[in-house]
């Protein structure tokens, strides 16, 4: 059974399930370069079909992640009929609209230029819709291995009318236990700080959690009531009556906009953006606990799932976790709108499978590929001289140790926002001058954003408290005593870490680039951080690649095995070093 599910929105995306599986995931963004394409997802279809050797004719189910009517999709699927013909669900339309008093012949939205690609579903091909939120909850519990009584708990802004909602997982099943409309959306509340804080609602949330962690939330305590729902025993106790919330157009991708945000800037202005960045992530734990922790207990379970925007906070997710409270915690790698076409998509063939048990997902590298023929191609179409290499671990492992600054392309494309390994920038960790370096020579992002560690999966124990695997860098951790001075440029000013932990099985590469390392320095984990520039995406293509070395600080860049290197970067590698350096 091959699966499609399209999602059309902030990040839209398109991703395949094929007999349960799921083979194909990619976000639009990484095709356009713009970043939260909001556009139809022409490009991530067409790479999700030819990785998982598909036709469309082949589909037998196309799912999308909303119960609303996207017209657009009957245009991309060829679904009106014919050029000038009106479709019989669009007549219907247009009389029900004449009743409701529309007060005028209702004409069917333009379509879309000849040129336009299109993907004609064969007459078998059945179109089913799902919830906003039942699409979350899927990805979350039908990737998470577990077969016992789990927990699911999906929260974001707002999908389909709902904030969040909860679910009982079992044996496959999926049941609702309750739900949340607008006035319980705690990512509208941490939305809205977010845009006060001077960033963008719907993109930036990560930099006010970072932010937080610089500022005392005693200071502001209390300062952000008002301008959030309140939970109690899992329930929405006070509602909060948010104000109209704009979508802002920008370059092809939605931005939100809030009245609100005025009136929390004026907080801003009272009490330092780090106190109520620190006072908002306060908030948001507590709150979060407030739905969690009744649930678990009345579920009888220590096992959770999650999915939605809310849960990319990694700080919510370490204390969940630290509180001893679960013993399975699960966050779907992709948790935002970006994993909805997944979801959607394991929800259809659960659906018509209703024995089928959930699958642990073991990596998200899901997206295209690029040979070393066709990088070899591509650099000599620019006239660049690259250097083949068989030793690549030993090889960047150097580098690394000598404090040079990597891009790293490697195999299938991460799918979600957290770049793992195939598309990465790389560093030593051992400095604590590279987050600056990073930041200002790279990356051109504040100076106070932190960088992850990749670990290797057998070492995770010696840099982590509480460890586990922890593949997806969804949870932070509490670094073990006596480990921050040793890889200090991935540490958080507030003594947690990000971590990435890798298994030799899911990325040999990079393990044993890892491994290398960790035999030169004694570490045995790097400064790993998403191969962009602070607003664009992570790059797909080896052209992106290409550009961005040529316009930041890289050093170095390895695609596959070819090797590019800058004069100077390769001077300084040749040159003696100083005593004391």
């Amino acid at each position: 059974m091959n699966v499609l599910g399209v999602h059309v929105g902030h990040d839209s995306s398109a991703a395949i399930v094929v007999d349960g599986r799921l083979v194909a995931d990619a976000a639009e963004e990484r095709f356009s370069r713009v970043k939260h394409d909001a556009g139809l997802p022409v490009r991530a279809i067409a790479s999700c079909l030819e990785i998982a050797r598909l036709d469309i004719a082949d589909i037998d189910v196309v799912a999308v992640p909303t119960e609303l009517d996207l017209w657009p999709l009957n245009d991309l699927f060829d679904l009106f009929g014919g050029p000038h013909e009106q479709s019989p669900e669009m007549a219907r339309a247009a009389l029900a609209a004449e009743r409701l008093g529309g007060g005028g012949l209702v004409h069917p939205p333009p379509r879309r230029p000849v040129w336009a690609r299109r993907y004609p579903l064969a007459s078998r091909t059945d179109l089913v819709k799902v919830g906003h939120h039942l699409a979350h909850a899927a990805s979350a519990h039908y990737t998470s291995g577990y077969r016992g009584r789990q927990l699911i708990v999906t929260l974001d802004g707002i999908g389909d009318g709902l904030s969040g909602t909860v679910w009982r997982g079992e044996g496959g099943r999926i049941e609702p236990l309750e739900r949340f409309d607008r006035t319980g959306s705690l990512g509208w509340f941490y939305g809205n700080v977010t845009e006060a804080l001077g960033w963008r609602h719907g993109d930036e949330e990560g930099t006010t959690m970072g932010l937080a962690a610089y500022g005392d939330p005693g200071a502001a305590r209390g300062a952000l009531q008002g301008f959030h729902p309140r939970f109690e025993d899992g329930a929405l106790a006070d509602p909060h009556e948010f104000s109209a919330i704009h979508a802002w157009h920008e370059r092809g991708a939605y931005q939100w906009h809030s009245p609100e945000a005025a009136g929390i800037a004026e907080v801003v202005a009272r009490f330092g953006r780090e106190n109520v960045a620190a006072e908002a992530q306060r908030v948001l734990e507590e709150q979060v606990a407030q739905i969690v922790y009744p649930w678990l207990e009345r579920e009888g379970t220590r096992a959770l799932a999650c999915a939605g925007g809310v849960f990319l906070n990694v700080k919510v997710n370490q204390r969940i976790w630290a509180s001893g409270r679960i013993d399975r915690q699960h966050i779907y790698p992709n948790p935002g709108d970006g994993g909805l076409a997944a979801g959607a998509a394991l929800h259809a063939y659960h659906a018509a499978n209703p024995a089928e048990q959930p699958r642990e997902i073991e990596h998200v590298y899901l997206g295209p590929a690029y040979s070393t023929d066709q990088i070899g191609d591509l650099l000599s179409a620019r006239h660049l001289d690259s250097e083949r290499r068989d030793d690549l671990p030993e090889l960047v492992a150097g580098m690394l140790a000598e404090n040079q600054v990597v891009g790293w392309f490697q195999g299938r494309m991460e799918s979600g926002p957290r770049a793992l390994g195939a598309r990465s920038i790389l560093m030593s960790p051992n400095r604590a001058e590279n987050k600056d370096l990073l930041n200002g020579r790279v990356k051109y992002r504040e100076a106070f954003r932190p960088y992850c560690p990749s670990i290797a999966a057998e070492c995770a124990g010696d840099y982590l408290k509480r460890a586990r695997p922890e593949r997806f860098m969804t949870t932070s951790f509490e670094v073990q005593d006596g480990k921050w001075h040793d890889i200090p440029a991935v540490v958080h000013v507030d003594g947690t870490v990000r971590p990435q932990t890798v298994d030799r099985e899911a990325n040999p590469s990079y393990w044993d680039l890892i491994d290398a390392f960790g035999s030169l320095t004694g570490e045995h984990a790097i400064l790993n951080t998403s191969f962009n520039v602070r607003g664009e995406p992570i790059i797909c293509h080896p052209r992106d690649a290409i550009r961005a070395f040529y316009d930041t600080g890289l050093d170095c860049l390895v695609m596959v095995d070819h090797v590019l290197t800058k004069p100077r970067s390769v001077a300084r590698r040749r040159a003696p070093a100083r005593l004391g350096s």
